[in-house]
Formats: structure tokens, C-alpha cells, sequence
């Protein structure tokens, strides 16, 4: 079975746990990649959003994902978040991904600088014909400025190792726009935003990319066990049940909400690097009362 053809399910991308210093704590990044295994996740994404990519030098990237790959053992597919603001240095970072034993790229849309869909369309094309592993775009427009429209979607998806795109657009009806566009047997279209994940499956995605699996990976992987099962309302509702965790993004950054959750569990992943490590007083006491609501209600 290729990498692309399990390129499915609940896909963790994993924080990057860190000492009081902001040095990475690679031991207990081994912890939480064993952790999310044993719950069930299919796929473990190394520096993504979750994993604060954005904020790991180019050394720190490769140190994470070696770790991670190593961890893995084989076990689950690895994706790595190589996107670059340039061409030439996602190429450089994917083909490093590539030696290191990553199954999947990951490699999100350039940002700040404005781009065009034939700029995109090039950019994907050329760092597609100068590696050798499957390509997922990841799409999430506020955060880079930039969109992937439908019509260029459509088009990167006819090249061969360019196979599937993550949406954290939050607009549900972006990614039913993307399923009706390309071929979802070869292409797999993945939620970005964990509230869509049932309903990407019913319409004919393959899953998601949860943030929320760190803390609540058991959870997160039943939401595809039921849909595979055929038992749709349970799926619906276990899909609903991380609602009032995320409402918590209201009080910041979510990356750094669902980092300071993990933490609350017990796990010592410290906290986000600076200047992303602060959450104001109100945000924290409501997530605790969340986490402690939830864990009554069995959530894990």
C-alpha cells in the first residue's frame, strides 16, 4: 500500500513540547508522539501550526522530525510541514524531509507577500517536480494572506505527487467546493478546522488534521472509527463534543489554547515559544473549567 492511499483518518499535529528556556524538549516530544500512536491517530504531523513550524529555525525542524520519524518506527504515516515563504527553500527543507524518512509533505501556502493563482499554481508545480513524496497544500488564508482558489486546486491535483490539500479556511462550503472539483480517490481533501471533520467525511473527504487530537486524541480518532462503522449519529456526536473546548480559541492564539491544554493534562510540554506563550487570566480559568467538565463527561 503507497504512503497516498492511507493519506486518511485523524492526522495529529503534534505540538512541539519545549523547556522553560524555549529549547525543545525532544524526550518529551517522543512522549506525545507515543501517546497519540496509542490512541489511535494515523498519521503524526511533524512542525505544523500545532507544532509552532512558524517559529522553528531550519536546524530545530529537522531535529523534530528526525525525532518524530524515529518514534514512529513505521507505525503511522509521518508528514512534515516544509512550506517556505521562497520555492527555493521549501524545495531545500522538503528534500531534507525526504532523506530524514518523512511519507508525506505538508507544505502550506507562501505568506505576507501577496500571490497570485498562476504564482501558487507555479510554486507548488516546481517544488513537485524536484521531490519524490506525496504533497499535501495546506490552506489556511488567515493566517498567510493568501487563497487557493477552487480552479487552481483542481489544476494541482492533476500533478502526479501533489495528492490531497488540508482547508483551514473555516468555511465548510470551501471544502465541499474543493471535493466537487477533483477526483477524492486519488486527491483526499482533509479538514483543517476539527468542528468539520464528520461532515468532510459524509461529503466525501478522508478526515482531518486536528489540533485538537493533542488533547483529546481518543476522541478525535473515534469520530473516523464511527464513520468507517457506519455509526453516523455517534460520530456526529463525539464530533460535537470538542465544541466547548473550542470555544476556548476565543481567549487567543489556538495554538497556544490547545498547547496550555496539554500541559493541563500533566504532559510537560511547556508553553508556546514568545511572544505566543501568554493566555490572559479569564481564558485560562474557563479552559480549566472546560477540561474538567469534559473529563467528567469522559472525554480523552
Amino acid at each position: 500500500m503507497t504512503a497516498q492511499s492511507k493519506i486518511e483518518g485523524i492526522i495529529c499535529p503534534v505540538v512541539t513540547p519545549m523547556h522553560t528556556d524555549g529549547s525543545i524538549n525532544f524526550t518529551e516530544l517522543k512522549n506525545q508522539v507515543e501517546r497519540l500512536i496509542m490512541s489511535g491517530c494515523q498519521g503524526i504531523f511533524a512542525c505544523g501550526t500545532n507544532g509552532e513550524g512558524y517559529i522553528l529555525d531550519r536546524r530545530e525542524k529537522q531535529k523534530v522530525l528526525e525525532t518524530v520519524v524515529d518514534q514512529c518506527g513505521g507505525r503511522v504515516l509521518v508528514y512534515a510541514g516544509t512550506g517556505c515563504t521562497s520555492t527555493k527553500e521549501t524545495i531545500e527543507l522538503s528534500l531534507a524531509a525526504q532523506k530524514m524518512g518523512a511519507d508525506v509533505l505538508s507544505v502550506i501556502t507562501p505568506g505576507f507577500a501577496a500571490a497570485s493563482q498562476e504564482m501558487l499554481y507555479w510554486h507548488y508545480r516546481e517544488i513537485a517536480q524536484n521531490v519524490d513524496l506525496p504533497i499535501i497544500l495546506y490552506h489556511i488564508p488567515a493566517r498567510t494572506g493568501n487563497v487557493l482558489e477552487t480552479a487552481t486546486v483542481a489544476s494541482l491535483s492533476k500533478i502526479d505527487n501533489i495528492v490531497g490539500i488540508k482547508d483551514s479556511s473555516g468555511s465548510f462550503a470551501n471544502i465541499l467546493n474543493y471535493i466537487a472539483a477533483v477526483n477524492t480517490e486519488r486527491f483526499r481533501v482533509l479538514s483543517g478546522n476539527d468542528q468539520f471533520i464528520i461532515w468532510t467525511l459524509l461529503a466525501g473527504g478522508a478526515g482531518g488534521i486536528a489540533g485538537c487530537a493533542n488533547v483529546y486524541p481518543e476522541t478525535m480518532v473515534s469520530i473516523y472509527r464511527l464513520f468507517r462503522e457506519g455509526r453516523i449519529e455517534e460520530a456526529k456526536r463525539a464530533n460535537e463534543s470538542i465544541r466547548s473546548f473550542r470555544d476556548c480559541f476565543r481567549y487567543g492564539n489556538p495554538n497556544t489554547v490547545v498547547k496550555t491544554a496539554v500541559g493541563l493534562l500533566g504532559f510537560n510540554v511547556g508553553k508556546c515559544r514568545a511572544p505566543f506563550h501568554l493566555m490572559p487570566e479569564e481564558g485560562l480559568e474557563a479552559l480549566k473549567r472546560v477540561m474538567r467538565e469534559n473529563e467528567a463527561k469522559g472525554l480523552r
